[in-house]
């Protein structure tokens, strides 16, 4: 398959595809388009509600949690391993 540099631009591709989808799926709509779209309805009052901002931190807490849990058997994993190394040595 493709070497190193061919697999970052991959996934930075893909991130910043991720990160102007987010973007544009967060923007406000005109006031023009949004009355005929039907766009202002449910997802303008769902993002202003208080309990939409309760409910999204407790998941970025969540996801925080479990990306640092994520990166320590990772960091550990990857000790061992290079103790292996290091006695095959």
């Amino acid at each position: 398959m493709g070497g190193w540099r061919s697999k970052i631009i991959f996934l930075l591709v893909v991130y910043f595809a991720g990160f102007a989808t987010a973007i544009y799926c967060l923007a406000p709509v005109p006031e023009k388009y949004a009355a005929s779209s039907g766009q202002k309805g449910l997802l303008h009052s769902a993002f202003k509600s208080d309990d939409f901002a309760r409910s999204f931190n407790t998941g970025i807490h969540k996801c925080l949690d479990f990306a640092k849990d994520a990166a320590r058997q990772v960091g550990k994993f990857a000790k061992e391993k290079m103790d292996e190394r290091e006695a095959k040595s």
